[in-house]
């Protein structure tokens, strides 16, 4: 229900809401330390209504910092390869789920998110514990365990609209919290 809820909400922004909206949390998120003075940035490309991250993958890529754009996988789980620009992205649909924009180069394997020195997550929501509500597939989850069972440490970050930012959500056992998220209104550190 919650998941409905926050999807109903962005799927009511207009198409300059959403632009704007994108342009300043790109400005947001590259003045954020985690990700200023990141080598390897692990990213998603925005899909609909979601927090546009195309600028930000721009403006990282522009100065020089390794972005990895994720491949899902038929399992759900997330291979990597290499964001080299706007036209390195190929518009593929996987059955029974929605069309998404992944690099076109070399995969790299799962293994690839461990070079990361900051993740960014895609989610609906973030409490102020710092716990994410993701929509719900699994994928980051697969993530989130891979890089707690190789001990890294990379900065993990969420996209949202300030709508999105709330007191507090349910969590599950696997769940895990994020570092910073980032909004409009500006970016807000936990633990």
């Amino acid at each position: 229900m919650l998941r409905r809820g926050f999807l109903a909400v962005r799927s009511g922004l207009t198409e300059d809401d959403a632009r704007k909206a994108a342009a300043v949390l790109a400005d947001r998120a590259l003045d954020l330390p985690e990700l200023a003075d990141a080598r390897t940035v692990a990213a998603y490309v925005s899909m609909g209504s979601e927090p546009g991250t195309h600028a930000l993958l721009d403006a990282l890529h522009a100065r020089g910092t390794r972005v990895l754009l994720p491949v899902l996988l038929a399992d759900n789980d997330l291979d990597w390869g290499a964001y080299d620009g706007p036209g390195s992205l190929v518009r593929v649909q996987h059955p029974g789920k929605i069309d998404l924009l992944e690099p076109s180069g070399a995969r790299l394997g799962p293994d690839a998110v461990l070079e990361a020195d900051a993740v960014l997550l895609p989610g609906l929501a973030v409490d102020a514990r710092g716990m994410r509500l993701g929509r719900g597939g699994g994928s980051y989850d697969r993530v989130l365990s891979r890089l707690e069972r190789a001990d890294a440490h990379p900065a993990l970050v969420v996209l949202l609209y300030d709508s999105e930012v709330v007191a507090h959500l349910p969590e599950e056992a696997h769940d895990r919290p994020v570092h910073a998220v980032v909004a409009p209104s500006g970016a807000r550190r936990f633990r």
